[in-house]
């Protein structure tokens, strides 16, 4: 496990060099970068297990793979990129509020869905990616009218100029790859521990898939707090929260309705709701992400696992 952790950090620091080079060359806010490119390629994992979950009939799986990796990212991935940080992170504050107020509304959309029928059901996924593809559409138009102007570096744009696109793309694609072949070497590496230790199934499944999951949008937030391109770390998270609903959700729904148990409908939704409430206020106070605030994201990720254990510990 422990040369798993090796790749994947390094994995990490080539998508995050490759990343940020994208983003100026595209000369576009790393935010936005973070939102749409990033989040996009760092879920991959989870659009995987989610998506396979569906289409063999573990709906339970394929759901709650997508909301356990909403809370995931928000706490421990967040978390530890604020306290990795070597300053607070700044955010643009229209990108916080536009992005969380979408991202409220999809996730009350999606628990409405669920709790009409007991299922998400496939003209619903059908619904959520749409939605997901409508404020893709918003956020450039806003940035084609210059929107964002002020958060790009324009000193890091003339530098981007001197490296050929060819060479950045291959960097951001090379770093990708690894992230999700390295993560998925943590995963099982895990999950053989955990089956040897006397772990039940059902534990691994809805705790160390989610972490597992998660691991491309924990490492990618590491190496960017540290490398000082925190945006992209917060970015990526708020894309990777709608992707998980709408675009990981929202597919697997249009490949299997998704049908749940009450247990799992009135327990992952409340504990999804809070921790994303709790990190947008956050992040709204004075939009910046600093050590203290990453310290509380990461103790609230351990109350919700005090929580689980008690919820799940019986039949």
């Amino acid at each position: 496990m422990a040369a798993a952790f090796f790749v994947l950090a390094k994995s990490a620091d080539i998508f995050v060099d490759g990343a940020v080079g994208l983003a100026d060359k595209l000369k576009v806010p790393k935010l936005i970068i973070g939102v749409f490119l990033v989040s996009l390629a760092t879920t991959a994992p989870e659009l995987s297990v989610s998506l396979s979950s569906a289409l063999r009939g573990n709906p339970e799986m394929a759901l709650g793979n997508a909301i356990g990796s909403v809370i995931v990212d928000d706490t421990i991935a967040l978390g530890l990129a604020g306290l990795a940080a070597a300053s607070p992170i700044l955010i643009i504050p229209h990108i916080l509020r536009t992005t969380g107020l979408f991202l409220l509304t999809v996730q009350g959309l999606c628990f409405l869905f669920v709790l009409s029928t007991g299922s998400l059901r496939r003209w619903e996924g059908a619904v959520l990616v749409a939605l997901f593809f409508a404020y893709t559409t918003y956020i450039y138009s806003q940035h084609k009218r210059g929107r964002y102007a002020g958060a790009l570096d324009l000193e890091a744009i003339e530098k981007a100029k001197e490296i050929s696109f060819l060479k950045t793309g291959a960097m951001f694609i090379l770093g990708v790859a690894c992230l999700v072949v390295s993560g998925g070497m943590v995963v099982t590496s895990a999950t053989t521990i955990a089956r040897s230790a006397g772990v039940p199934e059902s534990v691994i499944a809805l705790t160390l898939v989610a972490f597992g999951t998660s691991l491309p949008e924990i490492a990618a937030c590491v190496a960017a707090a540290r490398k000082g391109q925190g945006a992209l770390a917060v970015g990526n998270i708020l894309g990777a929260d709608i992707m998980n609903i709408c675009w990981i959700a929202g597919a697997s729904a249009m490949a299997n309705d998704l049908a749940l148990r009450p247990r799992e409908i009135y327990f992952m939704f409340p504990a999804m709701f809070i921790v994303v409430g709790v990190m947008l206020f956050l992040l709204s106070r004075g939009y910046r992400l600093t050590r203290a605030k990453g310290a509380v994201l990461l103790l609230l990720y351990l109350a919700f696992a005090a929580v689980f254990f008690l919820v799940y510990r019986g039949p």
